[in-house]
């Protein structure tokens, strides 16, 4: 049985093998080899994550509060060998995160066949590769041109000190940007009220939107005879992507793709993300592990792409993302009257009602085609549903019936 020196060195061996492998591996950028040695790689490190993880365990203790004087060379030496094996770990991890993603996009914008027979990315065969056809999606989640840049070896600092100062300064900037906590967002109160009731005097707990008109909302529930306090805000606030390593292989990623306009590309392929999806697509993806499924306050990383707009304001893409959130929860239950619009296509109808762009401009911006976007609002506004989940319907006008009868129909149909 090896050591856990031993195991460690293993660990490291493999990750560097692999770094060097990968420079090859995308000189041809062939779809099912890359997915197949992605899908090799990652049972191998999954498995030495495994047994690295059950020796080295979580935590690990630091000399940090030890003085110099004070320190034995033989604590030295065991603090130093644990260290090591904690280093190891967190690379192997890193690199096994890089891997996932890889593979997730790989899965999300490509689907493979074997002469006209579907075949799922896991049953990829060594001696059927050259047999293999990977056949483009119609829809482009994420950005491809990443795939060579992700750290496929989990040596994220050392990939990036091979790099120009202006890659580094970038990284560094889309770091700073997916670490950086939301903007605080009040989004309800929680009440204590006071009131009779049959000659006694009670307590209740409620909570109410922020927005809510308290009293007129008390006194209804609880007629005249109350006094109320609040307790507390309820508030939202938190991380975008909650997994260093997925932030760390993102900014690396991004910074080396471009670094002039690294952030911008991403904030705006993290903005597409949301809407070509749904929430329940979403939890299973992979594509960016950790990232909030839906957002509830401001991140920074969304404004980039649209500072150039004209109406522009702090919080314009979160905002536009919050809204398309909501929408999904009110449409629940009733996808049923739009169940022939795929959820990339509701994803612009959305797009095409919460934001001022027109058709053209939203088909370019989500990267699907003009043509069947305006057939999906076409069916969307045949629905009704416009005139509930949108306050201002005055840009679905030009896409209502034109003929008596098709009108009456519709009529019909939103009763």
């Amino acid at each position: 049985m090896t050591t856990t020196e031993e195991l460690v060195a293993q660990v490291n061996k493999v990750l560097d093998d692999i770094g060097i492998d990968m420079a090859g591996v995308f000189e041809e950028f062939n779809i099912p080899a890359l997915s197949h040695t992605l899908q090799k790689n990652l049972a191998l490190l999954s498995e030495l994550e495994g047994e690295l993880e059950r020796r080295v365990g979580e935590t690990t203790p630091s000399p940090g509060g030890i003085s110099e004087k004070g320190r034995d060379p033989h604590l030295q030496w065991i603090y130093r060998k644990k260290r090591n094996r904690a280093l190891a770990l967190e690379r192997l991890r890193a690199a096994i995160t890089a891997h996932k993603m890889a593979l997730s996009l790989i899965t999300a914008n490509y689907e493979f066949r074997l002469g006209k027979t579907p075949i799922s990315p896991d049953g990829l065969k060594e001696e059927e590769l050259k047999r293999v056809r990977a056949i483009k999606k119609p829809i482009t989640l994420g950005r491809l041109e990443v795939l060579p840049y992700l750290a496929y070896s989990g040596d994220v600092l050392r990939l990036l000190a091979r790099e120009n100062l202006s890659v580094r300064e970038t990284f560094k900037d889309i770091k700073g940007k997916l670490r950086e906590k939301g903007t605080v967002q009040t989004r309800g109160l929680r009440i204590e009220v006071e009131y009779w009731e049959n000659n006694r005097l009670k307590k209740a707990r409620l909570d109410l939107p922020a927005d809510s008109d308290i009293e007129g909302e008390l006194r209804k529930r609880y007629g005249r005879r109350f006094r109320w306090r609040v307790l507390s805000f309820v508030r939202t606030r938190g991380v975008l992507i909650n997994n260093h390593y997925t932030v760390d292989n993102l900014a690396l990623a991004y910074a080396i793709l471009d670094p002039k306009k690294g952030a911008e590309k991403l904030g705006l392929d993290l903005f597409r993300y949301y809407f070509l999806t749904s929430s329940t697509e979403r939890e299973g993806l992979g594509i960016y592990p950790d990232m909030r499924l839906c957002i509830d306050c401001h991140y920074s990383i969304f404004d980039l792409p649209f500072r150039e707009e004209p109406d522009f304001r702090t919080g314009y893409g979160s905002m536009m993302i919050i809204r398309k959130c909501e929408i999904e929860e009110l449409l629940k239950g009733r996808r049923v009257d739009i169940n022939r619009i795929p959820n990339h296509l509701l994803g612009g109808v959305l797009l095409y009602g919460i934001s001022p762009w027109d058709e053209r401009k939203v088909s370019e911006l989500l990267g699907i085609p003009e043509k069947e976007l305006e057939e999906a609002i076409r069916r969307f506004v045949l629905s009704g549903l416009h005139t509930t989940l949108f306050a201002d319907t005055e840009k679905f006008r030009k896409f209502m019936p034109k003929s008596d009868r098709a009108k009456q129909f519709l009529e019909l149909l939103q009763g």
